[in-house]
């Protein structure tokens, strides 16, 4: 293959959800309409590398004309309850859920022995920070329900013991339209343990 073409495919292989085959075949798309596909891509990666930016407060994706973003800047959120978050991605759906009206803060990642990931690499000073600045009352964790991620909830969790700061978790459940037969174990005991009153 020749050597830009290669480092293209190369590139875009490295990208969430592409295998090789997938990032061959995009290249490929992009060299066959330049102005239609390459050109526009390449004006928004490069826009998107000297304007994106992660805010200074919360962590969240904004833009450099915008430190706090417009989530931490918004007067009709409830600045007492705080929704802790691995990665700015995950904000997006519960954004798009609309039942969450608080404020958000990106840890950077979760624990992880296997990846040695540390509390100290994680934003985790910066949460405990704007909990005794900002007055924040509750921390929603809603992180990966994984082991990583439950590991990293329990240390939030002992974080915020003494704190007077409820510490709560996304609950646990069967999807939307599934059913019983369609789950595994570990979803059902969670959903079993996490049930709530019909009354």
């Amino acid at each position: 293959m020749i050597a830009p073409i290669e480092d293209l495919t190369r590139a875009l292989a490295r990208l969430p959800g592409l295998g090789r085959r997938s990032a061959s075949r995009a290249a490929l798309a992009l060299l066959r309409e330049p102005e239609r596909l390459l050109d526009p891509l390449a004006w928004a990666i490069r826009v998107a590398r000297e304007s994106v930016v992660c805010c200074s407060r919360c962590g969240a994706f904004t833009t450099r004309g915008e430190d706090p973003c417009a989530l931490c800047t918004d007067a009709l959120r409830d600045g007492k309850v705080v929704c802790v978050v691995e990665e700015p991605a995950d904000i997006m759906p519960i954004e798009a859920s609309g039942a969450f009206r608080g404020r958000y803060h990106v840890l950077g990642g979760k624990l992880s022995t296997m990846h040695r990931v540390k509390p100290d690499n994680l934003r985790l000073r910066e949460l405990a920070e704007r909990i005794s600045k900002e007055g924040i009352s509750e921390v929603l964790v809603a992180v990966s329900t994984d082991m990583e991620g439950d590991a990293t909830a329990g240390y939030i969790s002992e974080m915020l013991s003494s704190s007077g700061v409820k510490a709560t978790r996304l609950a646990f459940g069967l999807p939307a339209d599934s059913g019983v037969s369609y789950s595994d174990p570990l979803t059902l005991r969670r959903a079993i343990n996490c049930r709530t009153s019909l009354q």
